[in-house]
């Protein structure tokens, strides 16, 4: 099984936020473990009042703390925070910036000079372009892996032109199992096009009826074959329609398409691709 590389910002992302959210869950269940208890014990509820006397002052403090984190605060110190002037009978408050904010905004420049170091001078993480390229290559490997579990790396852009008896035999076997209802055993035409008279509507060279074959023409009622055979029988069936050239069956189907004259030759050929 192939490893995923998660870019380390995602992580990081990730990892703060995981980390609130537990953070906000615990406060929750402890809340609410606190409620149970006091409901299951009265007994400490009667301490609790017992000593509300010296908590009040430490619930005082720690409200002044929250109030000065959040930016808050009481109506009665409104007088002491008035800025003297005054325009219209309207005067202003001398309302800090919160603390929170302020914590936000400075940590947003520590993450913003981390990320220039770890991507654009130490070169620790992938940017979005090398993220892309390697995403790219990734995606070339597999395909390249998957034509080769398939059987072969050919495409529409490697395949040759290959008229050996023994290729174009197996294309012959594949073409009458799953062409000739549509084109006729000898490639006369019935449904489909004829493919053994010059005209071709999709090309007439090895490559463009690799494509043809692979990828069909479902607008003209075609289906793709990719899914059911390999990219060497398709490349076996295309070479076996390129013989036909010329084999003149009876009841022929009326020429569809351009004209294109064909060359082919029965020698095999593996390193260049003939143009048909």
């Amino acid at each position: 099984m192939e490893t995923i590389n998660i870019p380390s910002t995602y992580l990081f992302i990730v990892t703060i936020v995981l980390f609130l959210t537990l953070l906000i869950a615990s406060i929750i269940i402890l809340k609410a473990l606190k409620t149970i208890i006091k409901v299951t014990m009265p007994e400490l509820e009667q301490e609790e009042k017992a000593s509300t006397i010296p908590s009040t002052n430490k619930k005082l403090q720690r409200k002044e703390r929250w109030n000065k984190i959040w930016g808050l605060n009481p109506l009665d110190k409104e007088e002491e925070i008035m800025i003297d002037h005054e325009y219209d009978g309207i005067r202003e408050l001398d309302n800090p910036i919160p603390m929170w904010f302020n914590a936000l905004f400075y940590s947003s420049i520590v993450f913003a000079i981390g990320y220039l170091l770890v991507y654009h001078v130490f070169g620790w993480g992938m940017t979005q372009d090398e993220e892309y390229q390697a995403a790219m290559q990734a995606g070339e490997k597999q395909r390249i892996e998957f034509l080769e579990s398939s059987g072969s790396n050919i495409d529409e852009n490697s395949v040759t032109l290959d008229l050996s008896p023994e290729f174009v035999a197996a294309g012959q076997e594949i073409f009458l199992q799953n062409c000739g209802m549509c084109h006729g055993n000898l490639g006369e035409g019935l449904i489909g096009p004829n493919l053994a008279d010059e005209y071709w509507l999709h090309g007439g060279e090895v490559g463009e009826i690799f494509r043809t074959v692979k990828y069909g023409v479902p607008e003209k009622g075609m289906v793709p074959w990719e899914a059911n055979l390999t990219p060497v029988q398709i490349a076996q069936v295309s070479n076996f329609i390129l013989s036909l050239a010329g084999t003149n069956p009876d009841n022929p189907k009326d020429p569809e398409g351009d004209k294109k004259e064909t060359t082919a030759t029965e020698e095999p050929t593996n390193t260049e691709e003939v143009k048909i």
